[in-house]
């Protein structure tokens, strides 16, 4: 079958290296995709959230599956815009509906949804410019740190941690009232702070039955040691060595069952990945968060751990057939870098040239993806602050970083900045 994947980051290279290796797949197209998709497929110059002239691909090129990586069109109703076309009705989507990318797209919706369907999660308020006052009053009324979220999407930068109350308030009129994150903090989620480990976990539903994936922990700071500003994530270890089988079955009895129920429940359709975002609390999960996607550097050392056909899965999810599946893991531990360009999260420069890309490509036990790259004049580039995910399996997480670690020295870019503590805590 011929098939259309979303996206042009890191993710999106995993789930094309995946993808190409099933021989249900004849012919993979990426749009946009980057330097590194283009070892598997074909990149077309598409916008995510141009759906007119996706609909055009697809029926152009006989697509029988689309893939979306990001959130964005996810949010935007890709889904349902396939279900408004008859032509295109038969096509899977594998993602969900505009109203379930909600639990991604609205924090406040996400947090109704958990409270309803008893999903374990933090004490919250939401506050819009008609109660900013009351927003200010409930800040001395909490104990910091304080927790603000903005509602909508902020690309991964909207969830600040105060360490004071004036701090909180400072930051809620920025919100709310001078729009920090645009539209996206119009209205601002005020939560209670858990105090804990965090860790992922990926499910993959068609809607009534569902498939845990292999764990991870992401690494968000930009400095050793979990300091400095948040990114979009500097790296990620799989599986967490905290969540046991004990842990995973309290995740599964209070967390995913309740929240697949939910969905179908509340009439919401979903047929694709659910990333949600927990925090082990004296030993019980706590939900932070939930994304509409596969998490980006996770997917990057996820999907390596599969060892299923990833199509045939997906396939299944369009069929609503996952319950027919077995997820087969590799067991050993496996470890992502994210080498990065020099200022990032902040301000940085593109379009450095990049070397020493093959040598680590060379060792089985490591792959390259490409984040932020393009190709320019024959060369590849940077063209992003996340550049590449290095992702490597080894005995331990102290062997896989290492091996990661090794294979970014023999790469080389202008600025080239990354984490060499990933996964430090548990060595």
């Amino acid at each position: 079958m011929n098939i259309l994947l979303l996206g042009s980051g890191g993710r999106e290279h995993a789930f094309a290296w995946k993808m190409v290796q099933s021989p249900l797949c004849s012919k993979l197209y990426i749009a946009p995709g980057n330097a590194g998709t283009l070892q598997h497929g074909e990149n077309v110059n598409i916008g995510i959230n141009d759906f007119a002239a996706i609909e055009n691909f697809v029926l152009q090129n006989q697509i029988a599956l689309v893939v979306v990586g990001p959130e964005d069109p996810l949010v935007n109703g890709i889904y349902d815009y396939f279900q408004s076309k008859p032509e295109l009705q038969k096509i899977p989507v594998i993602g969900p509906s505009l109203q379930g990318a909600l639990l991604e797209g609205s924090k406040a919706f996400a947090k109704q949804f958990m409270i309803k369907h008893h999903v374990p999660t933090a004490a919250y308020r939401e506050f819009e410019a008609e109660n900013l006052e009351d927003g200010l009053a409930y800040i001395d009324t909490q104990t910091p740190p304080i927790v603000l979220k903005a509602d909508g999407l902020a690309a991964g930068k909207g969830v600040l941690i105060c360490a004071t109350h004036e701090e909180a308030k400072n930051e809620l009129r920025e919100m709310i009232a001078n729009a920090k994150f645009g539209q996206a903090s119009a209205r601002v989620v005020i939560e209670q702070f858990l105090k804990g480990i965090e860790f992922s976990v990926f499910v993959l539903t068609d809607g009534t039955s569902y498939k845990i994936l292999p764990t991870a922990k992401d690494y968000k700071r930009i400095g050793e040691g979990d300091t400095g500003l948040n990114t979009g994530g500097m790296g990620c270890i799989s599986p967490v060595p905290f969540a046991s089988e004990a842990m995973m079955k309290l995740v599964e009895d209070k967390v995913i069952i309740p929240t697949v129920n939910g969905l179908k429940a509340d009439g919401i359709v979903y047929k694709g990945f659910i990333y949600i975002g927990l925090m082990n609390v004296d030993g019980e999960p706590y939900v932070i968060e939930y994304n509409c996607r596969m998490g980006d550097p996770e997917t990057e050392i996820v999907l390596p751990r599969i060892k299923n056909d990833l199509v045939e899965l997906l396939i299944a999810v369009g069929n609503e057939n996952i319950a027919s599946q077995t997820v087969l893991t590799d067991e050993r531990a496996a470890a992502t870098v994210i080498v990065a360009s020099g200022g990032y999260p902040e301000d940085y420069e593109k379009g450095k040239v990049i070397t020493g890309l093959d040598t680590p490509n060379a060792n089985r036990d490591t792959i390259v993806f490409h984040a932020g790259t393009k190709v320019a004049d024959g060369k590849v580039v940077t063209n992003g602050g996340r550049v590449l995910a290095v992702s490597s399996f080894g005995a331990s997480v102290t062997e896989a970083v290492a091996k990661s670690n090794a294979a970014i020295e023999q790469i080389h870019f202008e600025g080239k900045y990354y984490r060499r503590d990933i996964g430090y805590e548990f060595k």
